[in-house]
């Protein structure tokens, strides 16, 4: 019995030194980061950074963080952030976002709430941080941004992970469900459409994207991984009577300019094209030229209200079908 009693007793104190070291290690590898991002240059700032749950968790709380990278000129702050990972599984961990938060751009800040922001990190290699697969869920979300327009979103999950027997390639998915636009913006929808109402009812992304490196601790000690090759199995947006399907596959330069062909397939693609004049997205004078080309090819498909045509990235370009030209491709770069 009393043997059995000193192995409990021994097997309990090697654990709580296992614990207590697992703890510091978590906390010193955490502010050694902080320490090396304020040395490269950015701005850092944490109230307090402690770690607890002992015996079963490494449960890691930051107090008034605040991060501001100025190479890129986006920052984050938060009253409080989480990160929640088991003691005998530390490469899976747990990230936890305040019901308040701020993200600034070089344009504008925008200030979120949510009522859950929740999400699952997978690591393949904890010295480098390499991504093995990540989820993230969230509901309730509001944006306010300081340029003025606020927009919603009721629900939604992010995922990605590594494709299986590629190299830096990911599997990216997105689900999310009734987004609403900001207000200016829908009035002036509304205006030209009695199809759509106010929110998106559906969103939808399955995707697979090939990277120039990995998605390690370097994406944002150093730069961001480029997109090299896109798979876009399918990429979906419903607005009520509004159907938008686009996929296909591009590749991507050096400099972010894409060559390819996506097919886009529209459901009441004339009143599309009128949200589309609405909101800025195509000037008044090329209007008539696009409207009249796609309803050409409309009536090609048999069905006059649905289009189903190919957009083609060619030379820094993009038209529709290599005919009737867009204007100029989007660069395709990650800042």
């Amino acid at each position: 019995m009393r043997i059995l009693l000193a192995v409990i007793l021994l097997a309990a104190a090697a654990w709580a030194g296992y614990w207590f070291i697992g703890a510091q290690a978590v906390e010193r590898g955490l502010r050694n980061w902080l320490a090396a991002r304020e040395a490269d240059g950015w701005v850092v700032s944490t109230a307090s950074l402690n770690t607890a749950g002992f015996p079963n968790r490494f449960d890691t709380t930051l107090r008034e963080v605040e991060l501001a990278d100025p190479s890129t000129g986006w920052a984050w702050s938060a009253p409080i952030f989480q990160v929640l990972a088991l003691s005998y599984r530390p490469s899976h961990v747990i990230a936890v976002w305040p019901d308040t938060q701020t993200v600034a751009t070089p344009l504008q800040k925008i200030d979120l709430t949510s009522e859950r922001m929740r999400g699952s990190v997978v690591f393949a290699d904890m010295r480098a941080f390499t991504l093995d697969r990540a989820t993230v869920e969230f509901a309730a979300v509001v944006a306010q941004s300081s340029a003025d327009w606020r927009a919603g979103l009721g629900s939604g999950q992010l995922a990605l992970r590594r494709t299986p027997a590629a190299v830096n390639s990911y599997d990216l998915s997105l689900q999310a469900a009734d987004f609403a636009p900001p207000e200016s913006l829908v009035t002036r929808l509304l205006a030209r459409s009695t199809l759509i109402g106010d929110t998106v009812q559906r969103l939808a992304l399955d995707a697979s994207v090939v990277f120039d490196a990995p998605w390690d601790r370097r994406a944002i000690e150093e730069r961001r991984p480029q997109p090299r090759r896109i798979d876009l199995r399918l990429a979906r947006a419903s607005w009520g009577e509004l159907d938008l399907r686009i996929a296909g596959t591009l590749d991507v330069a050096e400099d972010g300019v894409p060559t390819g062909s996506l097919t886009v397939k529209a459901t009441n693609w004339r009143e599309m094209m009128a949200l589309a004049q609405a909101a800025g997205l195509v000037p008044e004078r090329l209007a008539p030229l696009l409207e009249g080309g796609l309803a050409q090819m409309a009536r090609m498909t048999g069905n006059p209200d649905t289009l189903d045509v190919p957009l083609r990235f060619d030379g820094g370009r993009v038209s529709l079908g290599g005919v009737l030209p867009l204007g100029q491709a989007p660069r395709l770069v990650l800042r």
